[in-house]
């Protein structure tokens, strides 16, 4: 015998149909359903709402074999197939994150041919790798933002068995796991929690309706919230979460909805004896996010940081369309890099209102904040995916790495950024609906065109071919100019593990110095000296030291007082005496 169980206070009668027998279910006054009825441990069920005969999938369904719209499986973890047992956890502080796809990071786009090339990730010398959504969403491929049954593991990619297979092979290997989880919507297709109980609200985000935190019965729904990101810590030994865009969650409770998974989050780890993080993605510049419970925060443990990507990429490629016109100079690059955020109480023009909010560096670490230079956004969000190594030569991509490698944030790499791969990243969908296949490729095109890109250079996201050609090609590793570039991703990397300097997360021990007509910038990291030359043409840089790692070689004089960087490179510099 097995208990079903179902929050759904809408309809009158509830059942629930288990391989191919209907039972009957009881309400209890806080508006679950629950029977006890012979089952198999793989038994396949679906519930019907009141007189319906249309089975609908289980709203904290553990297994969707068949789809999004068919009935769910009961599915339990095999704990023998663990064999993690010895690893005791990762703090993201002084740690470098991989974010990367699943279903575009090989070939077969599996969670098996994803264990096969951990010994990259090891070799290159990251810490986390972070996996882009991959729990249910209708079709066979998809960035994964449509998910709808949030606590499914998508089939495609190797279902529940497989994401066990790979966060252990991770643990094996001493790499941590980030999941990146969307909680701010659900997906247009298979979503069928509005038929249970209130789980949407009236208003909306940019991807469709808000989640009722607020109203009635909404107490339900931020459980169902908290209890799936426990299920990854718990049941899938996952070590953080990436929180999507938390700045579409609207609550106005007074405990908000991320400060509750905060003190979750913390009772959790304290029973598993483990670190578990949560990391914000927030559109706000708001530290309260990462400020402690005890100050007044939220107690998150880290934030994603568009500001100092944009001030990097716009420094070095010296684009300015869109939310980059107020970066690129070299004051907006040093002054980004000193206080973490670039608008901090300051004018954006892209939003057309004062952004943003200091942050105290004094009390508040840098590690706190997850930086990069490129993400999934940052590149699928362009009109063609093209990634910065079709545009940037490949001394301006090491330029881009030293400066956010050497910061004294948490650094995070995209797959193939380490290598400069030349396959680009692109927006991509496998809608089985026509009406919504052709809604998503026109809006696509729609909002580009509102950005003064051409229509004819986006491609079609339900097009087979946007996904294939979004693919990594792992052949490029052994060709040049990728061989060099990942070469130096190695080297920064372990120049990172090797100096204490470059882990400091306090901000009050690093200064910048730069001159903004000749296009130099110098990062001062203890008696470490980064020194970085963004224009073409070489320059004298009025900082000496012994070089350690360089993209081309500087050249000094007997004195070593000054350093002659080429174009298009950076030297780390070493004054220790």
């Amino acid at each position: 015998m097995h208990t079903f169980e179902v929050w759904a206070p809408i309809p009158t009668s509830v059942s629930v149909e288990v391989d191919g027998t209907r039972h009957d279910m009881i309400r209890s006054p806080d508006g679950w359903w629950r029977v006890d009825a012979p089952a198999s441990p793989n038994s396949r069920y679906a519930f019907h709402l009141d007189d319906s005969d249309t089975p609908l999938p289980d709203p904290r369904s553990p297994r969707q074999p068949d789809g999004v719209h068919s009935p769910s499986q009961l599915h339990t973890l095999d704990e023998s197939a663990w064999t993690d047992s010895h690893w005791t956890g990762r703090q993201l502080a002084g740690s470098v994150v991989y974010e990367l796809h699943v279903g575009t990071f090989t070939t077969e786009g599996t969670f098996a041919a994803a264990v096969d090339r951990l010994d990259h990730l090891v070799d290159l010398g990251v810490d986390f790798v972070e996996l882009m959504p991959v729990n249910g969403f209708n079709g066979t491929h998809n960035w994964g933002y449509d998910g709808v049954l949030w606590y499914t593991v998508h089939e495609a990619y190797g279902g529940p068995d497989g994401l066990q297979m790979l966060v252990d092979a991770c643990h094996a290997r001493g790499l941590g796991v980030v999941l990146d989880a969307v909680y701010n919507h659900l997906g247009p297709s298979g979503n069928y929690l509005d038929r249970y109980g209130p789980y949407l609200a009236q208003g909306a985000n940019t991807w469709g309706r808000s989640i009722n935190l607020n109203g009635p019965g909404s107490g339900e729904v931020r459980r169902y919230i908290i209890d799936n990101a426990l299920r990854w810590f718990r049941e899938f030994h996952i070590d953080a979460l990436r929180l999507d865009a938390v700045h579409a969650l609207v609550d106005h409770t007074a405990i908000h909805l991320l400060e509750d998974l905060a003190i979750e989050t913390r009772r959790l780890s304290a029973h598993l004896r483990r670190p578990l993080t949560l990391v914000a993605e927030s559109d706000l510049n708001d530290p309260r996010l990462i400020t402690s419970r005890s100050a007044g925060g939220f107690g998150l443990d880290a934030q994603w940081d568009d500001d100092v990507h944009h001030a990097v990429h716009a420094a070095v490629s010296g684009e300015r369309q869109g939310y980059y016109g107020d970066f690129g100079s070299m004051a907006c690059l040093a002054d980004t890099l000193r206080q973490g955020w670039f608008h901090a109480g300051t004018f954006s023009t892209f939003r057309g209102r004062t952004h943003g909010r200091p942050l105290d560096t004094r009390r508040t670490p840098a590690s706190s904040l997850v930086t990069y230079t490129c993400t999934h956004d940052q590149i699928g969000n362009r009109a063609i995916g093209d990634r910065p190594g079709t545009y940037l030569d490949s001394g301006q991509l090491a330029v881009k790495a030293a400066l956010v490698l050497c910061s004294p944030f948490t650094p995070m790499l995209f797959m193939g950024e380490e290598w400069g791969a030349s396959t680009p990243f692109q927006f991509f969908t496998s809608h089985p609906e026509p009406e919504l296949a052709k809604a998503t490729a026109e809006g696509r095109k729609a909002e580009f065109a509102e950005h003064g890109w051409s229509t004819d250079d986006v491609p079609d996201p339900q097009d087979p071919d946007t996904f294939e050609r979004s693919k990594l090609d792992w052949d490029e590793l052994t060709r040049e100019p990728h061989a060099r570039l990942l070469d130096c991703y190695r080297a920064l990397l372990r120049l990172r593990r090797d100096r204490a300097e470059l882990t400091d997360p306090w901000l009050e021990n690093l200064s910048v110095d730069y001159d903004e007509a000749q296009q130099w910038i110098v990062i001062h990291r203890g008696a470490l000296r980064i020194a970085c030359n963004l224009s073409a043409e070489p320059v004298t840089v009025p900082v000496g030291g012994s070089p350690v790692l360089w993209w081309e070689p500087p050249t000094q004089d007997e004195t070593a007082s000054a350093t002659l960087l080429p174009g298009h490179s950076f030297v780390v510099l070493d004054s220790s005496p």
